[in-house]
């Protein structure tokens, strides 16, 4: 007797434990069938599903009596259909659904995207649709390669076992592993619980009360579960009346109600509302007066929840009428509660899961609007809102004002909710509310949400690209082309007074003055040696009083820089400054855009030979307020016509020669070893460079032959740097330039050695760019030493020779190669070089340098410069 009594006496310990073991046992289990599907191909899969399926609608009628019989709720025939649907519709959908192995394949773009199972799935199943759902998650697990676990709600145990048993059953006729379908035998919430947080479990599907998925999202695993559904529905007065009241009506009769999306309240236009509420006593719905709703509503609803009663879910109208002490006629269809207000002091405004709703009169659209939102916030954000009318515009304004995930547009909403039947949503029976309900997903849940998606990201090269003007014509004259320039007449001409005393200007307005026809012209010649956004503004303020079709700008860089600004603004005038020098990392990706094309032309023609602004898409102005230059980088900059015409430059001064000469070498040299740069771009670079040396001091001595070169070259290294950038050298050489006062190719030329000294060394820190797949400035150096004739015993040596010879050029042409050679106080110097450090590394060329510096080493650089460190005096 004593052992008796011992062996029936078990603790609560004893009981958590046995529960535990239990479910342990059946993950365990789970996960030798998920190891012997990991290889299964995607044909394999499909045929095991297609069993479901197959076995699922055969015995839909069945089930659905069973389920009927065991919870007490719903209809058998909806049901039935519910069963089929979860069989056949879903199927459908998952037919083609690759999920396995390789899903997408994008060559293009390198990426391949893998399809692999999430694990071990925890399902939870809900009183409401039992059998149903035992059918989609069983499907949508075992389509992606899962295995499924259920913890059957308690009410409908039998029924969701008895489904499992014949779907496993065809599962593993099918191929499918044993063990790929199990449940717990004996259900009980610590059981539920128990499997959800069972380490071997990897994914939670839950469908159920609020409590239940709240315990899901609360295991600490990826959970789906999906939230209550007080759906409103809206009846506006455009409405086709009859469609609509049908549609709601067989959405509240379908399965007495339980579709978690089913109308819980409509909302009715004032103007329309007493013709509504007739067409819905046609269809045998039952108004309650007053103090029916009253006691209706002391027993529908339960107080301590807030929601429907459990008893009241899922029975037919007739039964609940009895539940709650309302006599109402045998043929009743729908019980509905007139009502005004939302919240718990209007009880019947709750979710409601049967064929009950209550009904709202709104004033205008913003008042249905209003009550639709309360309705939605009152245990309801996130699921289902529907709508009723003719008028396309106001199912936008309704979409945009709902908080719910589903807009369901003159559709039963419990039919249309569930997708496929009624529109082309995704079909399901697990239905994510968002964040609006506290929810993972904000659509109808689907096998591609049991995926986890591995993908492969080849390494790829970015598309690249020359652009230069449309037309550049060089050659001595080559200014005449403006005699014939087709579909231009109003000729705005920018230059500066430099520009103009030497009669250029003249000469561009007497070829204008020989063209046929119409033609007028204006010349501004206010543009400074450093283009100020001050000067920019005043030519914009007189383009806009003149309207020309076509820019002329004569002069140096800093005319023609000038003159892109004035173009830029002028089209574009609601483009701030800040917004055109905006740094970016790849000019097709920048954050602000730039206008894809121009209506009004612009020429270039250089009257020095080193910017080779005549050909970029760059534009150095200075902020008249901080005093700072930026770099402005965009197409939409580029000249629409290029004249490189030597006569301009034969009598430019010798420092000017210098001077922009070894801009432009400084041009060639960088965009040579840039990270954009590109075998198109390099043999512009090489040939400039050696033409520079080839050219340069018999330039400056006076050869014109030489001097016509000189111009050439630096028109063509202003390709090259167009299309491949430029570096740390010009980033330098702006910030401590501009700050200064020093010509750019003075600052270029100090630059140029201590950068390249810079750049040839192993990093400190590495460059990123896909065009960039290894370090290799020393050796970039060196071939180009290699091609001026120079040689070495190595890579290092050939580098330092080059910069010997970039010495030696600079000393032939008298420029020093230090800026404290050019009158920098030291102190005044060191006082600021930090802060131009900071400039220098926010410098548009810095992201092409080869190499990624740090701003600590941008300001030894800087020092490096002011002192002409490893320079040989001339």
């Amino acid at each position: 007797m004593a052992k008796a009594q011992q062996k029936e006496t078990v603790t609560e310990e004893d009981k958590n434990k046995q529960i535990y073991n239990m479910v342990d046992d059946l993950v365990k289990k789970s996960h030798v069938a998920l190891d012997k599907m990991a290889n299964f191909s995607q044909e394999q899969v499909d045929k095991i599903c297609e069993a479901i399926a197959i076995a699922g609608e055969r015995s839909a009628y069945p089930l659905a009596k069973m389920a009927v019989e065991e919870t007490g709720r719903g209809v058998v025939e909806d049901k039935t259909t519910k069963n089929m649907f979860a069989s056949e519709n879903i199927w459908n959908s998952l037919r083609h659904e690759k999920t396995v192995g390789v899903i997408k394949e994008d060559k293009e773009q390198g990426l391949t995207k893998i399809a692999e199972p999430v694990g071990v799935i925890a399902g939870v199943t809900p009183v409401t649709n039992p059998t149903s759902t035992v059918v989609f998650k069983s499907m949508i697990a075992l389509k992606t390669r899962n295995t499924i676990i259920f913890g059957f709600h308690p009410q409908a145990q039998k029924c969701c076992v008895k489904t499992a048993e014949i779907i496993r059953e065809a599962a593993i006729k099918a191929g499918a592993p044993e063990n790929c379908i199990q449940w717990i035998e004996k259900p009980s919430m610590e059981a539920t619980n128990d499997l959800m947080a069972n380490p071997g479990v990897q994914t939670i599907l839950a469908t159920g009360g609020p409590g239940m998925v709240k315990a899901a999202y609360s295991s600490g695993k990826p959970a789906l579960g999906v939230g209550p559904g007080n759906g409103p529905s809206y009846i506006e007065k455009t409405a086709n009346i009859a469609r609509a009241v049908y549609d709601i009506v067989l959405s509240k009769t379908f399965d007495n109600g339980m579709v978690c999306a089913s109308e819980n309240s409509v909302v009715v236009d004032d103007e329309i509302y007493d013709q509504v509420k007739e067409e819905f006593k046609k269809w045998n719905c039952y108004f309650l007066n007053p103090a029916e709703i009253k006691k209706f509503e002391t027993h529908f609803i339960d107080p301590r929840r807030g929601t429907v009663a459990g008893p009241v879910a899922g029975r037919s109208a007739l039964k609940i009428a009895k539940l709650c002490g309302v006599n109402v006629p045998a043929d009743t269809k729908v019980i509905i509660a007139e009502y005004k207000g939302v919240g718990k002091k209007y009880p019947l405004s709750a979710e409601k899961l049967s064929p009950v709703f209550t009904l709202y009169r709104a004033k205008n659209h913003e008042d249905g609007f209003r009550i639709c939102t309360n309705l939605l916030n009152y245990g309801g954000r996130g699921h289902t809102a529907g709508i009723h009318t003719s008028d396309d515009d106001l199912v936008r304004k309704f979409a945009n004002s709902m908080s719910a995930c589903r807009i369901l547009v003159n559709t039963p909403a419990a039919l249309g909710g569930i997708g496929d039947l009624y529109n082309n949503m995704t079909p399901s029976l697990t239905l994510g509310t968002g964040s609006y309900g506290a929810n993972s997903m904000s659509h109808n849940i689907s096998a591609m949400d049991l995926l986890n998606i591995k993908t492969v990201a080849k390494r790829r090269d970015n598309m690249q690209w020359i652009k230069v003007p449309t037309k550049t014509y060089f050659e001595h004259n080559a200014a005449n082309y403006l005699r014939h320039m087709p579909n231009v007449n109003r000729f705005f001409i920018v230059t500066d007074e430099g520009v103009a005393e030497q009669g250029f200007a003249d000469e561009i307005t007497d070829i204008i003055s020989k063209r046929r026809g119409t033609k007028e012209y204006e010349v501004f010649k206010a543009v400074s040696l450093n283009p100020t956004t001050d000067i920019v503004k005043d030519g914009v303020h007189r383009m806009n009083i003149f309207k020309p079709d076509v820019i002329i700008a004569i002069g140096g860089g800093s005319v023609m820089d000038a003159a892109k600004a004035m173009r830029l603004f002028y089209e574009n005038p609601d483009m701030s400054f800040e917004d055109a020098y905006q740094k970016f990392l790849d000019i097709r990706k920048r954050v602000v855009r730039f206008p894809t094309s121009n209506d009004v032309q612009l020429v270039c023609i250089p009257t020095t030979s080193g910017t080779g602004s005549e050909v970029s898409p760059v534009a150095i102005i200075k902020d008249t307020e901080t005093g700072i230059k930026h770099t402005l980088c965009d197409y939409a900059l580029i000249p629409d016509v290029s004249i490189v015409d030597d006569q301009f430059v034969e009598k430019l001064p010798k420092r000017l020669i210098a001077w922009s000469g070894f801009e432009a070498l400084g041009h060639a040299i960088e965009s040579y070893v840039s990270t954009m740069a590109t075998d198109f771009t390099r043999g512009w670079s090489i040939e400039a460079i050696q033409t520079i040396f080839n050219n340069l001091k018999a330039s400056y001595d006076g050869d014109l032959d030489a001097r016509k070169r000189m111009h050439d070259a630096a028109t063509i290294a202003g390709m090259a740097y167009s299309n491949a950038f430029l570096g740390l050298e010009h980033s330098i050489a702006h910030t401590v330039g501009s700050t200064f006062d020093i010509p750019s190719g003075v600052s270029d030329a100090i630059a140029l050695p201590q950068v390249i000294r810079f750049n040839a060394k192993r990093p400190k820190k590495l460059a990123m760019w896909p065009h960039y797949s290894v370090y290799r400035a020393e050796s970039d150096y060196a071939h180009i030493a290699r091609s001026l004739g120079l040689t070495g015993a190595d890579d290092h040596e050939l580098v330092e020779k080059l910069v010997q010879k970039i010495i030696d050029l600079a000393h032939s042409v008298g420029i020093r190669l230090a800026f404290k050679e050019y009158g920098i106080d030291k102190n005044k110097f060191n006082a600021k070089v930090n802060s131009l450090a900071v400039e220098a590394y926010g410098d548009q060329n810095t992201v092409t340098n080869p190499l990624a510096p740090l701003v600590e080493q941008i300001v030894q650089l800087m020092k490096d410069c002011y002192e002409g460190k490893g320079i040989n005096k001339k």
